[in-house]
């Protein structure tokens, strides 16, 4: 999926890589914990998240996220979005809560990382 259909789904707002928005994330990912992130996240993907801090955009440069949304209405402070323009970190905001979020991208095709395990167990 495109980050620009991502946009759409969620009725987000692009914070910054406005450019980007034609990058591909293969699959998504959501938490508020970026130990989570660090263990079960696969590179290519988008993070939703509703932590606005620093470390969100380190856990995804080590992780390999491809882009974050916000949810919520959560917006990082400028900090955070200078850190990531720096690492070319494509940023939205929705004000979607994130169970809506995950729903919306998972009905319109985007997996998650139980499917690659599941197609990985089974063969």
């Amino acid at each position: 999926m495109i980050l620009n259909e991502v946009k759409e789904i969620l009725e987000a707002e692009v914070i910054i890589g406005s450019d980007n928005l034609k990058i591909e994330v293969k699959i998504g990912c959501a938490a508020d914990s970026m130990s989570d992130i660090l263990a079960f996240a696969k590179p290519g993907a988008l993070l939703l998240t509703g932590l606005t801090n620093l470390q969100v955009v380190y856990t995804s440069e080590i992780s390999d996220i491809k882009a974050i949304c916000f949810v919520r209405g959560k917006k990082p402070d400028e900090k955070v979005i200078k850190l990531a323009k720096s690492k070319n970190l494509p940023m939205l905001m929705t004000h979607l809560p994130m169970f809506e979020s995950c729903g919306r991208l998972y009905a319109n095709g985007l997996i998650g990382i139980g499917y690659l395990d599941i197609k990985k167990k089974n063969g």
